[in-house]
């Protein structure tokens, strides 16, 4: 006669799937935040050349600065180049200067963007001019005899494929990690099944 019931058994199969839910949800989380902190500081140090660059801008022009000096001669291609670039704008948000254009043209933020930095003095954004072109860019109010806003960018490109990476990696150490639990679940379970059963 048997004396090991078998609910036990039972008992130890739902404890062991419990304890693979948990930890497959504990996997995921950590997954998620693994991506979220690679993505977060990514996209964060895409700011840090444009924060320096709308800064020392908006004090030369407050100062009396020329804009078309400040940007230079140099003109890139938004669409294309990695290369951090300046636009000044008038108080109305109307182009004064650039080293960048986009098709031709220089291109202009919504104002919704221009009221924001004048509230707060700066504004940091992703600007998206047209489809395909994402811009890490930081805009900053202008006082004195160039009254207006100084804009500092830069492609989001190379930042988005590196995100891109990441968010790959991340998936793989998921599977990974949601394999090695479904193996170890089937398992024990199985073990549990094969146990030998007592007699009197």
């Amino acid at each position: 006669m048997q004396t090991v019931p078998m609910h036990r058994h039972e008992l130890a199969r739902r404890t062991i799937v419990f304890q693979a839910v948990l930890l497959a949800a504990v996997s995921s989380l950590f997954a998620l935040a693994m991506y979220l902190t690679v993505q977060h500081v990514l996209r964060s140090s895409a700011n840090d050349p444009q924060f320096q660059m709308a800064s020392d801008a908006a004090a030369q022009l407050e100062q009396g600065a020329d804009p078309a000096t400040l940007v230079g001669l140099h003109q890139i291609d938004m669409a294309r180049s990695l290369v951090p670039f300046l636009i000044v704008y008038d108080a109305n948000g109307a182009p004064l200067a650039t080293s960048a254009r986009l098709n031709g043209s220089i291109p202009k933020p919504p104002s919704g963007v221009f009221r924001y930095a004048s509230e707060h003095q700066q504004n940091v954004l992703t600007w998206q001019p047209q489809p395909g072109v994402r811009i890490a860019a930081v805009v900053r109010a202008v006082s004195g005899p160039h009254a207006g806003f100084v804009l500092a960018g830069r492609s989001l490109r190379l930042v988005e494929e590196r995100i891109r990476a990441t968010v790959r990696m991340v998936a793989l150490a998921w599977l990974v990690m949601m394999a090695v639990v479904v193996t170890a679940t089937v398992l024990f379970a199985s073990m549990i099944g094969k146990e030998p059963a007592s007699e009197d």
